[in-house]
């Protein structure tokens, strides 16, 4: 088993995911929302690329049961429902809805990546979830992390690092990527207390200057959720039982 760890989208086109399983990471906040939106009874989630192609989607929905979310530089971008905070995404707001997500870097990131065979969603919430389903797979990873505006994030890469640290709890002998070996040093450096090195990121810190302090706290509640998001042909569920995935068992 071996595993990439790419630091921003940037580093790879569309096609280098072709056949792979991919795991996306952007703690703050699209992939904390995405879990919190599915596990609060969200039909699916529909991640786009452009605020355009949101809007043009959306005009196809009918009768209420569609939903526009996420943000442009940490605010809810005007007439969409929702925006990025997973805090938005309640039970009453969500349930039985599709949603239409647009964020300025993880929905980007996960289109990105589309192409992949296997493609799936992580954060703190769901990590050690996603490192034992990892596990079971048995199939080479990449782990992409959203960054930040195309940049290196410190948040995402110590997620990645506590992905893999999971993974090897399971597996020893893993190979690992010199970004996954850097992915790891970096959590153990700055990963003990996840909430303050949340708010003292350049994102976290740019959160909390807008006003959204309390979506630290949301995003820093590690293992809180046994959620495996799966992406199929433009949309990302939870899985009746599992995902119809292709193992290298």
């Amino acid at each position: 088993m071996k595993i990439h760890t790419l630091f921003s989208p940037l580093n790879a086109d569309e096609l280098y995911f072709t056949g792979r399983t991919t795991v996306v990471i952007d703690v703050l906040r699209a992939t904390s929302t995405i879990d919190t939106a599915l596990s609060n009874g969200a039909k699916e989630i529909i991640p786009v690329d452009s605020v355009e192609f949101a809007m043009k989607i959306s005009g196809n929905a009918f009768g209420g049961q569609t939903l526009i979310g996420g943000e442009r530089n940490t605010k809810k971008i005007d007439g969409f429902h929702l925006g990025n905070s997973p805090l938005d995404y309640s039970v009453e707001k969500v349930s039985g809805k599709s949603i239409i997500l647009f964020t300025t870097n993880g929905s980007k990131a996960i289109v990105r990546a589309k192409f992949s065979e296997n493609l799936h969603t992580c954060s703190f919430l769901n990590l050690s979830a996603m490192a034992e389903y990892l596990y079971n797979l048995g199939n080479e990873v990449t782990i992409l992390c959203a960054g930040f505006n195309g940049m290196f994030c410190l948040e995402d890469t110590i997620c990645a690092g506590k992905l893999i640290t999971e993974i090897e709890k399971f597996k020893e002998n893993i190979e690992l990527t010199d970004a996954s070996k850097a992915s790891i040093s970096l959590s153990k450096s700055f990963g003990r207390g996840i909430k303050k090195m949340l708010s003292e990121t350049q994102h976290g810190k740019l959160l909390i200057e807008n006003g959204f302090e309390d979506d630290i706290e949301a995003c820093s509640q590690s293992n809180s959720s046994s959620s495996i998001p799966f992406y199929r042909s433009g949309v990302i569920k939870l899985p009746k039982e599992n995902p119809e995935v292709k193992t290298g068992l």
